[in-house]
């Protein structure tokens, strides 16, 4: 299994809007390296939620792919922003995964909170300017996130950060 991050802004797709939908194609993916990193992923791998262009950017849950190889019905749209017309059905230039939602997490997990925990080359969407939607995350890093999240003494990302916090500091 590989674990993956795929970045949304919440008022175009949410975490919300995935669990309430349950399922989802991931579409509208028109960076060449997200979706080359789009056609490795393989069903059963997990994939974090991440809010992005809100206060505070962050992961906010998880979805599991539950098919890949799909050809990204938006392109083929003429009215779609996501229009491609040099592409064909009988030669996709786009193709996406299907994921299904697992959890909204209790307390996101803060880009300010990742910066602490991770390096860039650790964690790809800690590196400043970084613009993909779609990247991978090693498993070390991975395990890390999904410990922290359970986390009983983490509170959120408001003010502090949770290496700040009373648990991580050292202080009680």
């Amino acid at each position: 299994m590989n674990y993956w991050l795929l970045k949304s802004e919440p008022k175009t797709y949410s975490i919300a809007d995935l669990q309430q939908q349950r399922e989802t194609i991931w579409d509208g993916v028109r960076n060449y390296q997200a979706r080359n990193f789009l056609r490795q992923m393989q069903e059963g791998d997990l994939a974090f939620f991440y809010h992005s262009n809100t206060k505070p950017p962050s992961i906010v849950g998880l979805a599991q792919v539950v098919k890949t190889g799909i050809a990204d019905p938006s392109q083929f749209e003429q009215n779609s922003q996501y229009y491609d017309p040099k592409s064909t059905p009988e030669s996709p230039r786009w193709q996406t995964v299907a994921l299904e939602f697992l959890e909204t997490f209790a307390h996101p997990i803060s880009l300010t909170t990742l910066k602490e925990m991770f390096t860039s080359e650790e964690l790809i969407v800690v590196k400043s300017g970084n613009r993909l939607s779609v990247m991978p995350v090693a498993e070390t890093v991975a395990q890390k996130i999904l410990e922290i999240k359970v986390s009983p003494e983490r509170k959120g990302d408001k003010e502090e950060s949770f290496l700040t916090s009373p648990l991580m500091s050292g202080e009680r």
